[in-house]
């Protein structure tokens, strides 16, 4: 008895075998399936219920004819679609047939897999293959579940705008400007003075003029998107504790108006902080700043670059004005008093405050993780407090800012209602408006305050930070177990939605860890203190150059993977540093490391310029135990990934044995991949 050939069984759920592949309600959606030529009797469709995993209909699949599958890549349900359009459709008739059906999709998410029988034997393939549990990893095909067509691969670039460039040094701040976190704030006048273990209340000057000034070279290195750490009006450095939500910071903007005023060094308060109550809320400067954001948005679209800005909407800081605990806006004169000030204050309930005799000056209000400079905001008791956020979230989307989108500081911490209405808001503003969640775990099994959400079910977020691929991709550099690497890939695959796939936030650094070249080049970290941190973030020499060919593989893996590849910016120039706050060193302008820059630019030429790379169907390969290995293919063109982090050379796949080799790091031979080494071969 002939066995059914498994290796020719395929599907996934890109248009090219589920056409459309994002589906409105209503809307007929035409489903594929791959088999070896003349290699089976049938094929079904099993239709699952999605939460209890009943069998709830079966669908038999039509076998397509040559001249059928022959055409090109099209759109309907009955029209001569093509799979794979040219490059399958010429191996059609002597390697696979495909099978289809045609179905209008409910208002529920639709759950499916395949039967495949030949014969006597059987076999049910899902999201992850074969398999023989018919009910477990369905493909799932969520209705209405669509995510912005311009962020689907997007290469993105994060900055941190204190640390990016210093494009204008009339809005430096000033040492002594402010008193925050008990000590004065200082002014760093050397650009290149090392990170300090205390660090928040330290200003090197970056601001959104450096960011203007440097979107050529962002632009030359293939930069589609840029996602901006906060840039509201906030008295630190990181502006995680916003000041003000309707106005840029004009540290970062631009200052027409400005006093005298400094305070000293013995002060415990901002009594004496004219200077920066003058440049923080003059309205004179808040507008100007403002319009100045709405140009380097413009500016940047011009270069079609998309910008993303960071909402912290679950606590604010001490400073903001609805709170004043700083008393800032009561000295300034203009503004409402803050709810810190008084009990009759308009925003008493965007706080919870748990002594209701305390007032004035009460300081009994909830503070995020007990932190008082960083007030909790309270949702549950004001409607008031959500209108205004929701405000900010439509306002700097829409004219004349026309952000794209906003990443989601601690959504996890928000309301679910919060996370639906944000969406809705930006969306009603911005169609195509992208909202990003800060989501450390899997998102698709995330819980918080015993609640399982809801993240990625089409109605609130369209994907999340991917922190689990960038800790399974760094444990592969590191440890060279490409099985733990693959498992890990496809389970995450398996668990996100199909939209989601393509606008994961793939990074391999950021603001909240270590950067990448440190952590595989420098020794482990492993829990130990800032100081401990400090005294080891210069790297040697042989550290810096072992984390720097490591680290050249990770974006050889993250770019040709589906999802947004995010650069953390100077990561491409080499800067290193451990946690929060070495990982935010200033670019190192005129001190690159060209050669990393250079590959790094290389990379995001070959797949920005080769559809298959960044939004192809996507087939692991069997490959040395050591080493990772897929295949991204559409009707443009065929590439194949091989990655060997370890010391020692592997035998390359049988598939990469053949073809065009079109970027590598390190030495690949015809058959063999020497050690921390990379390959991307083109078959076709």
């Amino acid at each position: 008895m002939e066995q059914i050939n498994r290796d020719a069984l395929f599907c996934d759920e890109t248009e090219d075998y589920r056409c459309p592949s994002e589906a409105d309600a209503g809307e007929v959606v035409t489903f594929y399936f791959r088999t070896e030529k003349n290699g089976a009797d049938a094929v079904v469709l099993l239709e699952y219920d999605p939460e209890t995993g009943a069998l709830l209909q079966e669908w038999q699949m039509k076998r397509l004819s040559w001249e059928c599958c022959a055409g090109s890549v099209g759109n309907g349900a009955d029209t001569n679609r093509g799979i794979d359009g040219s490059g399958m459709a010429d191996k059609s008739d002597s390697r696979f047939d495909y099978y289809s059906c045609a179905l209008t999709l409910g208002t529920k998410t639709f759950s499916y897999v395949f039967q495949v029988t030949w014969g006597e034997n059987v076999c049910l393939y899902n999201r992850i293959g074969l398999t023989e549990d018919a009910a477990a990893h369905p493909f799932r095909l969520i209705p209405g579940f669509h995510v912005p067509e311009w962020s689907k691969g997007a290469l993105m670039y994060q900055i941190y705008v204190d640390r990016f460039c210093n494009g204008d040094p009339t809005n430096d701040t000033e040492t002594n400007e402010y008193i925050y976190l008990k000590k004065p704030v200082t002014r760093v006048t050397d650009w290149k003075e090392p990170i300090s273990t205390l660090d928040v209340g330290r200003f090197y000057g970056g601001d959104l003029q450096g960011v203007l000034d440097k979107l050529d070279y962002l632009k030359s290195l293939k930069i589609e998107a840029i996602y901006l750490n906060p840039v509201f009006v906030s008295p630190s450095n990181h502006k995680y504790d916003c000041q003000d939500y309707d106005h840029i910071d004009p540290h970062y903007g631009v200052i027409l108006e400005d006093a005298d005023g400094l305070v000293c060094p013995e002060d415990t308060d901002n009594d004496r902080a004219h200077k920066y109550m003058t440049r923080t809320a003059d309205e004179q400067n808040l507008e100007a700043s403002d319009a100045f954001f709405a140009r380097l948005i413009e500016e940047a679209h011009k270069r079609g670059i998309r910008v993303l800005v960071d909402g912290v909407f679950n606590h604010c800081g001490s400073f903001n004005k609805w709170l004043d605990a700083e008393l800032l806006y009561q000295h300034a004169g203009g503004y409402p008093q803050g709810a810190y000030v008084s009990e009759d204050s308009p925003y008493r309930y965007f706080f919870q405050f748990h002594n209701e005799n305390a007032w004035p000056f009460n300081d009994s209000y909830d503070g995020w993780w007990g932190h008082a400079t960083l007030p909790k905001l309270n949702y549950e008791e004001s409607p008031e407090l959500y209108q205004y956020i929701l405000g900010i979230a439509k306002k700097w989307v829409s004219a004349p800012f026309g952000a794209d989108g906003w990443r989601l500081d601690v959504v996890d911490e928000y309301p679910d209602e919060l996370v639906r209405m944000i969406r809705q808001a930006a969306r009603a503003e911005k169609p195509d408006a992208l909202i990003i969640g800060e989501v450390w775990e899997d998102a698709s099994c995330k819980e918080a305050y015993g609640e399982h959400r809801q993240y990625l079910m089409g109605h609130e977020l369209d994907s999340v930070m991917n922190y689990p691929l960038r800790q399974a991709i760094l444990d592969f550099l590191l440890r060279g177990d490409g099985a733990a690497f693959r498992l890990r890939l496809w389970e995450l695959l398996e668990h996100y939605p199909r939209p989601c796939w393509d606008v994961m936030m793939n990074l391999l650094s950021s603001h909240d860890v270590p950067r990448a070249i440190t952590a595989l080049g420098g020794t482990p970290m492993q829990h130990r203190d800032r100081d401990w941190q400090r005294a080891h973030n210069t790297l040697t020499v042989a550290q810096y150059y072992r984390g720097r060919q490591l680290f050249m593989l990770g974006p050889l893996m993250t770019m040709p993977l589906p999802g947004m590849p995010c650069l953390y910016y100077g990561d491409e120039a080499g800067l290193v540093g451990y946690a929060d706050p070495f990982n935010r060193g200033p670019y190192p302008w005129g001190r690159e490391d060209t050669g990393l820059r250079e590959c790094i630019r290389q990379m995001a030429a070959l797949r920005n310029g080769n559809s298959a790379l960044s939004a192809g169907e996507l087939e692991p390969l069997v490959c040395a135990a050591g080493m990772a290995a897929w295949r991204r293919r559409d009707e443009t063109g065929e590439f194949i990934i091989c990655v060997n982090p370890g010391e020692w050379p592997l035998p390359l796949p049988d598939a990469a044995q053949y073809g065009e080799t079109v970027f590598n790091i390190g030495q690949a031979g015809e058959r063999r991949l020497e050690g921390q080494s990379a390959v991307i071969r083109r078959i076709r």
